[in-house]
């Protein structure tokens, strides 16, 4: 060992060399002389024996120190911390107390060589997968966080994921193109991230929301398959499954409609089941129409591992006398409910809760009627007449030991969310266990969607979307009626992926701008560039994204898109390991051409 200054150095590696990862030690290496490398998880000292948990990303295996081991390398034992860096070369032997935890837990090394090669102060958290530490305390330490085996794996169940997306494109014919970051700013639903420009001062990029315009202009330049890994990034509002950077499984196809794009995607989703979870898909996946799924769940993305499917008993009530029903139906609402299967063990105060909660998504409240030994009880049934009962527990299937959730609404569109979001809250409520895999598309969704504020028709995709041929007739008529070529693929309550056939009639697409209320000169200023090229030749084509961050949330059973990002943004759209996003020099803004308001 090296002292300076009278201090206790590290040491080097050397000539030293890892011929093992820690957690590739088994059975079959015992009598051989092994090197391994990695943090110290915990280090032991009983008196005359020492064990050191080495931790690499491969695993933890057990190190030995006893009466066998040279003075020196005992004494270098002893001054073992948590996470130091080691490096122990010995030999393999079989362990007296064997650890059935974890995979190396019948063997150990009795080490011979050890090197110090980085010592650790005491870290602000445990290593540990069951740390109770507060995620913003281990994402500020996000390098130590990531040390912990749960988000190593992760991370490595990543790149499994992504090295059998690639294969799977490059067998069936896609090319990887990677296009800019830095971009012309479009309106695609979400904020743009902008990018000021030094050279052209007053003038911005934007970092691209989606690929969408460059892989259909890739269509037009004859590359007939494309498919990237695209980096996109939107400023919006965070949450569990949302993050504002974030990795797309891009890919558009030439030559192709619907069908052909939704096979794909089957096809990929079918080869990720079987090779990461073992498990076979049944394709084709189930297809729901955006009506279907709206009306029997309350949201277009649906979870379909439980039921509690909502149940329409406005015809049941439609001559109710009970003042908060007769005003909603009056004023042409509805009313609606589920039926929450052995929800008769719900209390009072869970109950309340519940409609509390719907109070805060919009609604005007939530009633309830429950049903044992063959009677309905609640509070509602006192207001309600015999055959009105007796009709509801019909329509709605009320049996022993079920409860009703009822909303009534003026506002059909209302109600129908917020019982999409009491289901959701109810299954939570009702212990209900989420098990297996809800995958399947919904189709035909609206072309068009109202914006509330403004009352202006937006795109619910996007402009380039094709509206599906029986309803392309409404375009002028009726907006309300248009569906679109559209398609989404919904795994486990969330959007993984959304995608369509694209328009490629040039007529058409300034037909759809004008309707969306873009005059020619708008249009031909955001996207003159995409009409122009369609003038000279465009082939059929559709594609789709799909979340890879999401994805491999649920292949790996997380719960937040954190848990399989190396680096993530918390909801504030911050970084808290780095500090970002910060404050910069005046005088780079000075070059960018950009005074901050107050300065």
């Amino acid at each position: 060992m090296e002292k300076l200054k009278g201090k206790y150095m590290v040491e080097l590696l050397g000539e030293s060399r890892r011929t093992h990862y820690s957690g590739e030690i088994n059975e079959n290496e015992i009598g051989r002389t092994v090197a391994v490398c990695g943090w110290c998880q915990r280090q032991r000292d009983l008196g005359g024996l020492i064990f050191i948990d080495l931790r690499d990303r491969a695993g933890v295996v057990q190190l030995a120190f006893d009466s066998q081991t040279k003075a020196d390398v005992f004494g270098k034992a002893e001054l073992v911390r948590g996470e130091y860096v080691l490096f122990a070369e010995g030999v393999v032997r079989e362990r007296s107390s064997k650890n059935p935890n974890i995979p190396t837990g019948n063997v150990e090394i009795a080490v011979t060589n050890l090197k110090i090669l980085a010592k650790s102060e005491t870290p602000p958290f445990e290593i540990t997968d069951d740390t109770s530490t507060s995620e913003d305390i281990r994402l500020k330490y996000r390098y130590l966080d990531l040390r912990r085996p749960v988000l190593t794996k992760n991370l490595k169940l990543r790149y499994e994921i992504t090295k059998i997306i690639r294969d799977y494109f490059d067998k069936n014919g896609f090319i990887e193109i990677e296009t800019p970051m830095l971009i012309k700013s479009t309106p695609e639903g979400a904020r743009d991230y902008l990018v000021p420009s030094r050279i052209h001062k007053g003038s911005f990029y934007a970092l691209p929301q989606s690929p969408q315009l460059y892989k259909q202009l890739s269509m037009v330049a004859g590359l007939d398959r494309y498919f990237q890994l695209a980096r996109c990034f939107r400023d919006e509002d965070l949450r569990a499954d949302r993050q504002p950077e974030f990795t797309q499984i891009d890919y558009e196809m030439s030559f192709a409609d619907m069908e052909d794009v939704m096979k794909i995607a089957e096809g990929l989703m079918a080869r990720l089941f079987r090779e990461i979870l073992g498990e076979e898909l049944s394709l084709p996946l189930p297809r729901y129409t955006y009506e279907q799924v709206t009306d029997r769940f309350g949201s277009d993305k649906p979870d379909l591992r439980y039921g509690l499917e909502i149940v329409d008993i406005t015809n049941s009530l439609k001559n109710t006398s009970f003042p908060p029903f007769s005003k909603a139906l009056s004023c042409g609402g509805g009313i609606k409910c589920i039926n929450a299967k052995g929800g008769e063990k719900l209390t009072r105060k869970s109950l309340d809760a519940l409609s509390e909660y719907a109070k805060g998504c919009g609604a005007a409240g939530a009633f309830y009627l429950k049903m044992s030994g063959g009677e309905v009880s609640g509070p509602l049934a006192k207001h309600l007449t015999s055959d009105e009962i007796s009709s509801v527990s019909r329509a709605a299937n009320l049996e022993d030991g079920d409860a009703l959730i009822i909303l009534a609404e003026e506002n059909k569109a209302l109600l129908g969310n917020v019982l999409g979001l009491l289901r959701t809250k109810l299954a939570s409520s009702l212990g209900i266990k989420k098990e297996g895999h809800s995958l399947f598309w919904v189709v035909e969704m609206p072309f068009f969607e109202l914006d509330p504020e403004s009352g202006e028709w937006a795109a619910m995709h996007h402009p380039f979307t094709s509206p599906l041929e029986s309803t392309a007739c409404y375009l002028k008529t009726d907006k309300s009626k248009v569906k679109a070529k559209a398609y989404d693929l919904v795994y486990n309550g969330i959007e993984l992926s959304s995608g369509s056939v694209r328009i490629t009639d040039p007529v058409l697409q300034e037909e759809i701008f004008s309707l969306l209320g873009l005059s020619e000169e708008e249009s031909r200023q955001k996207f003159g560039y995409l009409t122009l090229a369609f003038k000279y030749g465009v082939p059929p084509h559709g594609g789709m994204g799909l979340g890879l961050d999401r994805l491999v949330m649920q292949l790996a059973g997380a719960k937040s898109l954190r848990d399989v990002t190396a680096f993530p943004k918390v909801q504030n759209a911050s970084e808290l390991m780095t500090d970002c996003p910060s404050e910069v020099p005046g005088t780079l803004l000075g070059d960018l051409g950009i005074t901050l308001k107050g300065d």
